[in-house]
């Protein structure tokens, strides 16, 4: 099991997260006619864009949190927030975004597979991530009960020294998630996996956030 484990979060991570910039490097600079985020709400806008809001705020706060909530080192918050409180703002916050994202994604995944204007124009990987997204959300739902367990933050702060552990490239950060429960593990393991993933998809999307749009001059489309 200990091997097992050092080649799932201790391996497999850098693993995925070679592929995640290399493969979106070479297909941005080989293939950018397919970098696209391929919206299909011509084909149809009903319900689309509740969907799609739920999906999106969701998810955004699902990132932010993991990202902040992982690699802020427990002794910059320790003076002011205790390691429970901070679970629990964490359970609070990430289900009620985690329940957004989930009805967001279910919503998208029931549109794709049931509307047959949708359908005839996706890939099955567009199909694949759609699912895919969905499982992890719902494996990050199914972590709260666990959580609520153990309240006293002790969990929370082993999958932050792991997360810190693999940035700061320390060959024992896997072993921070032997004692942790499966459900945490299959999250996280999905996690990786779709960075994987992502250079291959739709998903690519998300490197070309429009920043410049909030800075550009006023464009005069017709003049009175």
């Amino acid at each position: 099991m200990s091997y097992l484990n050092d080649l799932f979060f201790g391996v497999y991570p850098y693993i995925a997260g070679a592929i995640f910039i290399i493969a979106s490097w070479i297909r941005y600079d080989r293939e950018q006619f397919t970098w696209r985020a391929s919206s299909s709400q011509m084909l149809s806008s009903k319900g689309f864009r509740r969907a799609s809001n739920l999906f999106h705020v969701g998810v955004l706060v699902i990132f932010f949190g993991h990202l902040v909530g992982l690699l802020t080192p427990h002794a910059l918050y320790a003076p002011f927030i205790s390691a429970g409180n901070k679970q629990l703002m964490a359970i609070i916050v990430g289900g009620v975004a985690g329940v957004a994202c989930w009805t967001g994604a279910l919503l998208l995944l029931k549109r794709r597979l049931g509307n047959a204007r949708v359908r005839a124009t996706s890939t099955k990987a567009d199909i694949f991530i759609l699912v895919l997204l969905f499982v992890q959300v719902s494996l990050g739902l199914l972590t709260i009960p666990f959580a609520l367990g153990h309240l006293d933050g002790g969990v929370m702060l082993l999958l932050a020294d792991w997360a810190q552990g693999l940035v700061t490239l320390q060959a024992d950060a896997a072993t921070h998630l032997l004692g942790v429960g499966l459900v945490y593990k299959l999250h996280i393991f999905i996690g990786l996996t779709m960075f994987v993933v992502f250079p291959f998809t739709r998903m690519v999307h998300i490197w070309s956030v429009p920043v410049k749009y909030f800075a550009r001059n006023y464009q005069i489309v017709r003049q009175r």
